[in-house]
């Protein structure tokens, strides 16, 4: 990422918590109206502005005094131009007296969206590892006391004894919902709190004594062993709190996978030898499934799921780029379909759209797994060939052949399938064709640019030549 986009991104998460800290109402005024978010204590998605708005007011209601955020760990993440996702880990103290929220590590997920000239907050998940809220609390405060003075009883009845025996570790961690280990200098488990079992399925007896890359998936042990390496390379801790954080998934005893977020720390002798790790392990399905969904609206046609513009130019960009290692040629073709207007003027959208998916359908057909398909809107579709041989005439014959096999598929008769509410389905039988434009490129020094430009000229000359044709672009002279 670049400093000035990381400063950037970090000014954005900075302000929120300057904000949320000092109970600034003016925080709600950030929130986008296409916002969600999970609250603290729920454990439901909040997808309405306004309830989220009432619930932040009841929050600084309930605690109106200024808090402090200890911050553990935090990660930025660039999304696309228009999307980051801000991650952090830290403890909550409240201005009351408070002896068990303060320990649990809070984590924040933020998704910023430029609507605008204006970052808007279209996200928030807070999750609070604490199991005694009640109903209508964002913090458990009534709760917290209740138990904050049991506690301090328990405490001072039974300081000796609980030191002997860790009970008053096993009362303070094991009694949360996050997962918490401990191994030793080889990774090997020596200890993990009973929410593994809750999460996974799994006793501690059937943990313990196992390394821990038993619990990971084959892929997620290889990405653990790169981060390690790249992390004892770098020769310095992941921040400054020492915490080293990633995200890996697991396998549960059922058979099911799961995604967990990986804080963890060395722990070192006096010598300053790591003697052994331990951590915290959270799970984040569900917000790994929002992040991919965030990834699939920023790079993906959301009716036919193939590469947008954005996504195109960036395969092009690759593709330009391989050619010029291995000075193989490559074409890029831009189609228009002839005639789609006239259906969608007299069937509606709904025939358009299943044209349109039809059409996606038979475009990946035609090409190999390596091309791009991509739709660049409304009824104009791309299809990039990369690296086909370094000889221009032996390439052009291929473009021409590929070109040629998707003219031929994208003329032959579709029969679109209208469902509507309350009526008998409509079996509609239309034909459509394309106008082809193509352009070849290799080791030259055209732009991205200049080949999407070449490429829509020559499309416009196959329109003018009569439609349902292919025209490959040829430099004026």
């Amino acid at each position: 990422m670049h400093p000035d986009r990381e400063r950037q991104i970090r000014s954005l998460f900075d302000e929120y918590i300057e904000m949320y800290a000092a109970r600034d109402d003016r925080l709600t005024t950030r929130f986008s109206e296409n916002f969600s978010g999970y609250t603290g204590g729920g454990n439901f998605l909040v997808k309405d502005r306004d309830e989220w708005v009432k619930i932040t007011r009841q929050d600084f209601a309930q605690v109106q005094g200024r808090i402090r955020i200890e911050m553990l760990d935090i990660s930025l993440q660039d999304v696309s131009d228009e999307v980051v996702v801000v991650t952090a880990f830290f403890h909550i103290h409240l201005p009351v007296p408070d002896h068990i929220l303060s320990r649990e590590v809070a984590r924040l997920v933020l998704i910023f969206r430029l609507e605008g000239d204006d970052w808007k907050i279209v996200h928030s998940g807070i999750s609070i590892p604490y199991h005694l809220v009640q109903e209508g609390e964002v913090y458990p405060l009534k709760s917290l006391q209740e138990r904050n003075t049991a506690l301090e009883a328990l405490v001072a009845a039974r300081t000796q004894a609980l030191h002997e025996s860790q009970a008053l570790y096993r009362l303070l961690t094991e009694d949360t919902l996050d997962v918490l280990w401990k191994t030793d200098r080889n990774l090997c488990l020596t200890y993990i709190s009973p929410s593994d079992e809750r999460l996974r399925g799994y006793k501690a007896e059937e943990v313990v004594g196992h390394h821990v890359f038993d619990l990971f998936t084959d892929e997620g042990v290889a990405a653990v062993k790169k981060l390690m390496r790249d992390s004892q390379a770098s020769g310095e801790p992941a921040s400054q709190a020492g915490f080293l954080t990633f995200q890996v998934q697991h396998r549960c005893k059922d058979g099911r996978l799961l995604w967990g977020e990986v804080l963890s720390k060395p722990e070192r002798n006096a010598e300053g030898a790591i003697v052994g790790y331990h951590g915290i392990t959270r799970e984040i399905t569900e917000r790994k499934r929002l992040e991919d969904q965030v990834r699939q609206l920023a790079f993906h046609d959301p009716l036919t799921n193939l590469p947008n513009r954005r996504l195109l130019r960036d395969r092009l960009s690759q593709a330009m780029a391989a050619g010029k290692r291995s000075a193989c040629h490559g074409a890029l073709m831009f189609l228009d379909l002839d005639q789609f207007k006239t259906l969608n003027d007299t069937h509606g959208h709904e025939a358009g759209d299943l044209l349109l998916l039809e059409v996606a359908a038979r475009l990946k057909g035609c090409v190999r797994e390596v091309d791009t398909v991509a739709r660049f809107g409304g009824d104009e579709f791309v299809v990039l060939l990369a690296e086909l041989n370094t000889d221009r005439a032996e390439s052009q014959l291929h473009a021409q052949l590929i070109a040629e096999k998707i003219r031929a598929a994208l003329a032959e008769p579709y029969v679109l399938v209208l469902h509507k509410e309350g009526k008998a389905e409509c079996r509609i039988q239309y034909r459509c064709s394309a106008s082809i434009g193509a352009v070849m490129f290799a080791d030259h020094a055209a732009s991205q640019d200049d080949v999407m430009k070449w490429a829509d000229a020559a499309m416009y000359r196959a329109k003018d030549a009569g439609r349902n044709t292919i025209r490959f672009y040829q430099a004026a002279g």
